[in-house]
C-alpha cells in the first residue's frame, strides 16, 4: 500500500492532537474547522484506521493516532528545518519560539538570554509560559512543547536533561532580631520546625528539593508547621519580609531583597540544598529548527558569560 501523506494535513493532526480540539487547531492554524475536520478525515482514510476518538466537544488520540503523532512531529520538524536552513542562507530567520519554563528560570534566567537571543535573530517572535517542574515535563512527555527549562529532573527514559546552571536554595527569614546571625550562616535544622512555614507548591523544584533532603535525614515532614502554600515567589517574598513566616527559595530569587537588607538568608546544617537548572527535551523527538537554535544559543551563552 503506498500512502501520500500532505504535510497540511500532518500539521492539523498535530495541533487537534496536541490542542485536544479541532475549533483551537482551526484558530492556531488560521484556517476553518470544517478544514480541520476534512483534513483529518483524509489521513484517516489514507491510513485506513480512525486516528483521533471524537466524543462531543473532547477529543483524544487513538492508539494508531499516538503511533503517528511522534512520526508526524518528526517529519514537520524536519521540513520546518529544511525551511529555516533555507532562510538562514538567505539572511532570514523568523518565527515563534513556544518557551515553557519552570518560575526561577523564567523570572530571573530567561529575560536575559532573550533579549541577546533577539538581538541575534530579531524577526523571532516568542511565548513563555509558567508552569512548575513536573509540568514542564508532562507539558514534554505529551507533545504539548518540544522543550522546557527546570529546576528538577523527572526521570523518563524519554527525556534528555542538559545542565545550564548551578543554583541553591537557602532558607529566607525576615530580617528582625528573631534571626540575629549572619547572612549565609549555618543554622541548625531544628529551627524550621519551630516557626511558620511557607511553601512552594508540590511539583515545584524547590520543594522537591527540600522534601528530598529532609527525607534523606529522617526528618518527619508532617512536624513543619506549613501555614500557606503559594506558587508565585514574589507574594512569598513579600510575605516573609513582612514576617509572616518563613521560607526556602532560590538564591537567585531574592538578591534585590538581600541587597535592599528586606530579608536575611541562612544554610542549614547538613542539608545540601544545591542544585542544577535543567534543559530538557524528548530524545525521540527531533526539535524544531527554533527550537534547536535556541538550545544551542543558551548553552553558548551560559558557557561564556556569567548570569548576575
Amino acid at each position: 500500500m503506498v500512502i501520500f501523506l500532505d504535510i497540511r494535513q500532518l500539521e492539523t493532526f498535530v495541533q487537534v492532537a496536541k490542542l485536544k480540539s479541532f475549533s483551537k487547531a482551526a484558530e492556531k492554524l488560521y484556517i476553518t474547522q470544517p478544514t480541520v475536520t476534512g483534513h483529518i478525515q483524509n489521513l484517516e482514510r489514507e491510513f485506513g484506521t480512525i486516528l483521533i476518538n471524537r466524543s462531543g466537544k473532547k477529543t483524544s488520540l487513538t492508539e494508531a493516532g499516538s503511533l503517528l503523532y511522534k512520526y508526524a512531529l518528526n517529519i514537520i520538524n524536519t521540513s520546518e528545518m529544511a525551511k529555516f536552513q533555507l532562510d538562514s542562507y538567505k539572511g532570514r530567520i523568523q518565527g515563534h519560539l513556544d518557551i515553557c519554563s519552570s518560575s526561577v528560570p523564567r523570572k530571573y534566567l530567561l529575560p536575559k538570554i532573550i533579549k541577546e537571543f533577539m538581538k541575534k535573530y530579531p524577526n523571532i517572535t516568542f511565548s513563555l509560559s509558567d508552569k512548575d517542574s513536573k509540568e514542564v515535563v508532562k507539558s514534554i512527555l505529551d507533545g504539548e512543547n518540544d522543550f522546557g527549562i527546570v529546576g528538577a529532573k523527572y526521570l523518563s527514559n524519554n527525556l534528555k536533561y542538559l545542565d545550564i546552571l548551578q543554583d541553591k536554595i537557602l532558607l529566607v527569614t525576615p530580617n528582625n532580631k528573631n534571626f540575629p546571625a549572619e547572612n549565609y550562616s549555618y543554622l541548625d535544622k531544628d529551627i524550621i520546625f519551630s516557626q511558620n512555614i511557607i511553601m512552594r507548591e508540590k511539583g515545584s523544584g524547590t520543594r522537591e528539593l527540600l522534601e528530598k533532603e529532609l527525607k534523606n535525614h529522617d526528618m518527619d515532614l508532617k512536624r513543619l508547621k506549613v501555614i500557606s502554600i503559594i506558587e508565585d515567589t514574589e507574594t512569598i517574598k513579600n510575605l516573609v519580609r513582612l514576617g509572616v513566616g518563613i521560607s526556602f527559595l532560590s538564591e537567585r530569587a531574592i538578591k534585590n531583597e538581600l541587597e535592599l537588607n528586606q530579608i536575611k538568608v541562612f544554610n542549614i546544617k547538613s542539608l545540601d540544598l544545591s542544585r542544577k537548572f535543567y534543559f530538557v527535551y524528548h530524545k525521540n523527538r527531533r526539535l524544531s529548527p527554533l527550537g534547536e537554535t535556541f538550545k544551542n544559543f543558551m548553552l553558548d551563552y551560559l558557557k561564556n558569560q556569567a548570569i548576575q
